[in-house]
Formats: structure tokens, C-alpha cells, sequence
């Protein structure tokens, strides 16, 4: 086993991505009592606080199905380690490889509080009786689990209980602000959340909490950045605390909150999250096309009928349109790319088989994009095809508006919050200019009837 004691004393077993890791993970799924989770068990007794720490990490990864006692052996022996981030992980092993009731049993003899507060945040929906627990980090987390579950009637003492334990509960427990968002913003309870932030970034020791609450609200909620940034600047002081400077950051991934609050927002030393030029890149004609009708002709000859995927499809095809009708052959292949599957070019495609085919494939067009345009990965190649069709999506109006009318985030997914949040702004941008571009198209047309 010298592989793995060289990997974990050097940190790569816990790399992800790094082959020694998967070896592990693989070893410690295929069976619980080969040689690699012997070894890191007794690596977890070592002398050396790091390597507690890694081989305590690794025996993490393991699929429990059951109960597993020589890990939670091992992790209980932990419990009591000189190394804080020791205790730490080994109280997320205990209820990881022991259950519940081996928590439970751990919770109520310990004193220590940083462990204490680890095994509670591992045992929520089990600590109802700890209400009146002498730790304000346990308390916090109980009344925030029973928030979770609770009706409106009983939400103005849980409200007050978890007010009044929050600054302690920080002592001993990470990210009280983000925690107590979630819950709050999984009940809809917009109004309340922004008088909440108002209320914690008022008072300096509870300012962090209230930058943590801010931004998980603003991850949540599109209208809160607009609510929140003017609060959020008033108060980040001469310093800005890294909480504070992270909220500030998500608030302004918001385009509404920049253009409402983007000078308020110059006045504070934070950058602005990134905004990518072309998130999603563009699918419409570029100016001053190099393809003209015999080109693309030449182009297509060269692809086979069945194609699925098609570079510059729409200058090729609307140099050919432009000419005139489409072969059969051209037709069959932008059928194809149309109809055959949904994706990126399905959104580019469909307005120019709109044009082939004439105003009667309007609603089978439609059918196929409106469906997808809060899909955070494609939605906004739909968008823009239903921007270029122009009054032909006049129909579809319903679908954009109901994504512009959202008061939440649309569910996407993506490596940390603040992207997912620029993605859903990205979508409502999109539906925003193919909303304008639909009526625009469609302004000539009502007036000349009127």
C-alpha cells in the first residue's frame, strides 16, 4: 500500500480528478473490507494531523448503505483530536458510517462545540428535543430545521428564536447568512427576507450574516439585487469583509440592479462579476456573408442528406433562399436539422425552414422551440430564432412572457451560483430582445390594417 500512503500524504488522493483519487473511490465502493479502506483506517490514527485529515476524508467517499462500525470506530476516536479539522471530519463520518442513533449518542455526551455543531448539521430532522441546547450553533440549526417543515402560523417565534441565536450561532457554525436563506427562500418569503437583510447588515456584528442572506436571495429571487445593492453599499463600511464582498459581486450579475444602481455601485472597492461578451454566441446571419448562392450550394453538396449539425447554416441557407426555392436535396438536409433533435441548431434552423416552407409551418415551428426557451443551455438560441421569425412568432408571446414574469431564478445548472445566476439573466435577455423584435415586426403590420 505504498501508492496510497505516498498519495494521501501528498494531498493528490483527495485531487479530484487525480488517478490515485479514483483508484480510491473505486477500491472503497468495490468492497468496504479490502486493503484500501483497511489502510486508510489505520491512517486515520497517524501521527501526522494531515494525513488524519485526508484518510478521514476518504472513508467519506465510501457508498454506505449500511451501517459501517470500523469506520464509525474510527471516527469516534477522532472526535476528541488536538486538530480541529480532525474533529470536523470525523463528526461527519460518525453519522456517515454509524446512523443516526450513533450521532445521537455522540451529541448528547460531548461538550466540544465545534463537533457538537458538526453532528447537528449531519442529524437535521432528528434534534427536536434540543430546542433549549446550551449551544446557540445547535440551537440555531434546530429551529432552522423545523422553519423548514413549519406552518405560516408558527413561523413569527421560529423567526424570533433563530434572530436572537444568529450572532452566536456564527462562533461555531459556517455560513449562517446562506443556511437561513435557503430555507426562507424555499418558503417564498421574499418581503420578509429583505426585511431580515435590512434588519442583520444594520448591526455591524450581524452584517455578515446579512450578506450571506442577501446574496442567497439574490441568487433566488431576479428582483432582489434591485432591492438589496442600494443596502448593501450603504453598509459594506470603509473595509469590505469577504461576505460582504461576495453579495456584492452577485447583486451585480443583476442588469437591472447595474442600470438602476450602477453608479451607487462604482463607489465601492468590489468588481463587478464578469459578463461574458456572447454567452450563448450568436446564431444570426453575420454582416457582409462571404457565402453566396453557388458557394452554398458547393457546401451542402458536400454534406450528406442526414446531416445533424451544420456550421454557418444560417448564411448558407439564406443565401440560398435569398436566390430562391431550395432543392429537394437542400430541403431534405435542412429538414433534418430542424426536426431530427432539439439543441442549438434545431433554434438556429427552424426560422429558415419557416422561410422554405411559408407562413403555414408557422405553428409547427413554434411547437418545436417554444417548449425549450428556459432550457439554460439552448434557451436563448430558441429566443433568437423566434426573434428573426419576426410577427410569424407572434404566438409564441405567451411563452416568452411567462419566462420574463418569473420572479424566481429558472432552475440551470452550473458550476457555482453566481454562473447559474448569469445564466438565467442571460435567458431573460434574450426573451427580453425577442419579445421587442416580435412587436417590432409586427408594429408595421397593425398599423397598415388600422
Amino acid at each position: 500500500m505504498k501508492w496510497l500512503d505516498e498519495a494521501v500524504s501528498a494531498g493528490h488522493a483527495t485531487t479530484a480528478a487525480h488517478p490515485s483519487r479514483i483508484a480510491v473511490v473505486d477500491a472503497l465502493r468495490a468492497d468496504r473490507t479490502g486493503p484500501v479502506p483497511l489502510r486508510l483506517l489505520q491512517l486515520s490514527y497517524s501521527e501526522v494531523a494531515f494525513v488524519r485529515r485526508e484518510a478521514l476524508d476518504l472513508l467519506s467517499l465510501a457508498e454506505v448503505g449500511s451501517p459501517w462500525p470500523e469506520a464509525a470506530a474510527a471516527a469516534l476516536a477522532r472526535l476528541t483530536d488536538p486538530d480541529e479539522e480532525v474533529r470536523r471530519r470525523a463528526a461527519h463520518l460518525v453519522v456517515r458510517a454509524g446512523g443516526r442513533d450513533v450521532g445521537l449518542r455522540a451529541l448528547g455526551v460531548l461538550t466540544e462545540p465545534v463537533v457538537r455543531t458538526v453532528l447537528a448539521d449531519r442529524l437535521r430532522g432528528s434534534l427536536a428535543h434540543l430546542r433549549d441546547d446550551p449551544l446557540a450553533s445547535v440551537r440555531f440549526l434546530v429551529h432552522l430545521e423545523a422553519l423548514r417543515v413549519a406552518p405560516a402560523s408558527q413561523w413569527p417565534p421560529l423567526d424570533g428564536a433563530l434572530l436572537a441565536d444568529a450572532r452566536e450561532a456564527t462562533i461555531h457554525l459556517d455560513g449562517v447568512g446562506w443556511r437561513w436563506g435557503q430555507v426562507l427562500c424555499g418558503s417564498g418569503r421574499e418581503r420578509h427576507v429583505h426585511a431580515l437583510v435590512a434588519r442583520l447588515l444594520s448591526d455591524a456584528a450581524t452584517r455578515d450574516i446579512g450578506a450571506g442572506l442577501a446574496r442567497e436571495a439574490c441568487h433566488h429571487w431576479r428582483a432582489a439585487p434591485v432591492e438589496l445593492l442600494p443596502l448593501l453599499v450603504r453598509h459594506c463600511g470603509p473595509e469590505v469583509s469577504p461576505a460582504m464582498a461576495k453579495a456584492l459581486t452577485t447583486a451585480s450579475v443583476s442588469r437591472a440592479a447595474m442600470r438602476a444602481h450602477g453608479a451607487l455601485f462604482a463607489t465601492v472597492p468590489v468588481t463587478p462579476y464578469p459578463r461574458p461578451r456572447h454567452l450563448f454566441g450568436s446564431s444570426s446571419p453575420t454582416q457582409g456573408s462571404t457565402y453566396d448562392s453557388a458557394t452554398a450550394a458547393a457546401v451542402l453538396r458536400a454534406k450528406p442528406v442526414g446531416i445533424g449539425r451544420l456550421r454557418h447554416a444560417p448564411e448558407l441557407f439564406g443565401a440560398l433562399l435569398d436566390a430562391g426555392p431550395l432543392t429537394f436535396r437542400q430541403a431534405a438536409q435542412l429538414y433534418n436539422l430542424t426536426f431530427q433533435r432539439p439543441g442549438r441548431m434545431q433554434g438556429v434552423c427552424a426560422p429558415l425552414w419557416l422561410r422554405h416552407a411559408g407562413p403555414a409551418a408557422a405553428p409547427r415551428v413554434l411547437a418545436l422551440m417554444t417548449p425549450h426557451l428556459d432550457a439554460y443551455d439552448i434557451g436563448a438560441y430558441y429566443a433568437q430564432g423566434l426573434a428573426r421569425m419576426g410577427r410569424h412568432a407572434l404566438p409564441a408571446l405567451p411563452s416568452l412572457t411567462a419566462l420574463i414574469d418569473r420572479r424566481t431564478r429558472i432552475p440551470v445548472n452550473d458550476s457555482t451560483r453566481d454562473g447559474e445566476t448569469m445564466l438565467d439573466e442571460s435567458l431573460l435577455a434574450a426573451a427580453f430582445a425577442a419579445r421587442h423584435a416580435i412587436l417590432a415586426d409586427a408594429a408595421p403590420r397593425r398599423a397598415t390594417t388600422a
